[in-house]
């Protein structure tokens, strides 16, 4: 079972307004290379001020540009918390499968590695 079949994730799906709020975990590649693993409830609004250097302290602030190449939709904003924590701690060959929708290998990939 992967991390993520006891959730729904929907990808760029609309509801209509009546809809509880939207939380979204997300993936930007950024130019050196690296993952940042965000959660937000403004997708859009939040890829603009990564891009535009909004927070001169934040990881991506000196890795411009950024790229988005996951998100996840989620309907309680304390389960896309709880994703996005756990995303965090995962090694990058995990993060690079659930990027590239391989959803049946996560469980077999290794966390990070300490040595």
């Amino acid at each position: 079972m992967s991390d993520f079949d006891e959730v729904e994730i929907v990808s760029r799906r609309r509801g209509n307004s009546r809809t509880m709020k939207v939380s979204y975990v997300y993936i930007l590649r950024c130019s050196d290379g690296t993952y940042y693993t965000g959660v937000t409830t403004d997708l859009n609004q939040r890829l603009l001020e990564h891009q535009a250097g909004k927070h001169p302290a934040s990881y991506t602030y000196t890795r411009r540009p950024i790229c988005l190449v996951f998100f996840a939709e989620f309907t309680c904003v304390h389960l896309a918390i709880e994703k996005e924590k756990q995303i965090k701690k995962w090694s990058r060959a995990k993060k690079e499968a659930l990027i590239k929708g391989r959803y049946d290998t996560l469980p077999n990939l290794a966390k990070k590695k300490f040595m």
